[in-house]
């Protein structure tokens, strides 16, 4: 099996110097990279003889290229459509034809697609016309993709292209997924459904709470859209949480006084009647599952919420619940230090603040409080195994968390100005 993924945008500059550091790592014995070479590489062959091409096709099968040829393509392909060169694309295509119904980042299962789905993804008109010319066929995937992009235009374009039918009962999942208002809009506007003719959910709600992706006011307007087309969604204080609806809560609040203090279950944040899923592919930082909702309002970014939460006398060092073995009992401080809102920041490269983390520490928040938390990180961010953290202070916690793309690093720089010790 490959082990190694091209980026959406490859540069082949890079891989030619991987190529040149895995030739030389072969010659000096590194376990790796003759694993590699055993692994990759179709013939038996001694990595301490081996050549700059022997390196580049092992490298090329780690992609999953079948060649380093095929793999230069792939780069050479999606910079041409990152940089709408219809000339440079439709050269490649007539010279290797082949390219026009592989994936464009070689391996089977990208979800950028074939080239012209790829384009579709960066809203490349002009490129997705020369490659229908061209004899391209993958529209569904492109009406998708454009969609879960938000490249309305481009999305119109493709479905009129495919003879204007009303969209499949899974096609709003990309949107959900990006969370893209735009994208939203335009399948309902053309007539995906968002219940079936018995009146069941069909909308992929499950998909907008667990999407890796934060955007509070995009996930408020498209569960609201979902409800104006017939969706009726369950009357939870989590529910009104997840659609951003204070009006909502403070009605909880009314009905049920110790709302501030009650703490959910993880079949509550992410109900399963709406086809939401366990601990592990339900997307979050530190762990949801017995928490209350300000700890649910670090995750998801909710700010506002949590200023609201606070001027009703919530306590800011509530704790989660804790189970049968001993696990749980941290506070909300512990999710700003881990969390979904944290990974974009890293991810994006900024702009590195914690302001929920100013806010709870303004209110109070004890910077040394102590907890024990046990987190499996979902698979998209690499497999792995489920990890124990015993007795972990906020700091602790960030420190020995082993995903450091979902650590907040400005949110430790303010709990250790605060006082916080590790």
């Amino acid at each position: 099996m490959p082990n190694r993924r091209l980026p959406v945008r490859p540069d082949l500059e890079q891989l030619r110097h991987q190529a040149k550091d895995l030739l030389r790592a072969a010659h000096e014995g590194d376990e790796s990279a003759l694993a590699d070479f055993a692994e990759f590489h179709p013939r038996p062959i001694d990595p301490a003889r081996a050549t700059l091409a022997d390196a580049q096709l092992v490298l090329a099968r780690s992609y999953e290229a079948q060649s380093w040829p095929r793999l230069v393509h792939a780069c050479e392909l999606t910079d041409a459509i990152w940089r709408d060169d219809v000339d440079a694309v439709r050269a490649l295509i007539i010279k290797f034809p082949e390219l026009l119904h592989e994936q464009a980042l070689v391996r089977t299962n990208s979800d950028w697609g074939p080239p012209m789905s790829y384009a579709a993804n960066l809203g490349r008109d002009r490129i997705i016309d020369a490659l229908l010319e061209l004899g391209a066929s993958d529209l569904v995937h492109a009406v998708d993709r454009a969609a879960l992009q938000g490249k309305v235009g481009t999305a119109r374009r493709l479905h009129r292209r495919l003879g204007s039918p009303r969209p499949a009962a899974d096609s709003l999942s990309g949107p959900a997924y990006t969370l893209s208002v735009e994208g939203t809009a335009l399948m309902l506007e053309l007539g995906a459904p968002v219940v079936d003719a018995d009146g069941r959910r069909v909308a992929p709600v499950d998909v907008v709470l667990e999407s890796d992706s934060r955007n509070p006011s995009a996930k408020h307007t498209i569960l609201e859209m979902y409800v104006a087309h017939g969706l009726e969604l369950p009357d939870t204080p989590v529910m009104a949480l997840h659609r951003g609806r204070i009006d909502l809560l403070e009605q909880h609040l009314d009905r049920d006084s110790s709302l501030l203090r009650r703490t959910f279950a993880f079949a509550e944040i992410y109900p399963p009647g709406l086809g939401c899923h366990d601990e592990v592919l339900a997307t979050h930082g530190t762990p949801l599952g017995g928490t209350t909702l300000l700890h649910m309002c670090v995750d998801y970014d909710e700010i506002e919420i949590g200023r609201w939460l606070m001027e009703q006398g919530m306590d800011v060092n509530v704790r989660a619940d804790i189970d049968r073995d001993g696990f749980g009992g941290h506070t909300a401080l512990f999710n700003t230090v881990v969390s979904q809102p944290a990974f974009w920041m890293n991810h994006r490269g900024g702009p590195f603040e914690a302001p929920f983390t100013q806010l709870l520490l303004e209110r109070g928040a004890d910077p040394n409080v102590r907890a024990s938390l046990r987190k499996q990180i979902h698979p998209g961010d690499g497999a792995d195994v489920m990890r124990e953290y015993r007795d972990v202070t906020p700091l602790s916690w960030g420190e020995r968390f082993v995903f450091k793309k979902l650590v907040s690093e400005p949110a430790m720089r303010l709990i250790s100005e605060h006082g916080g010790q590790a």
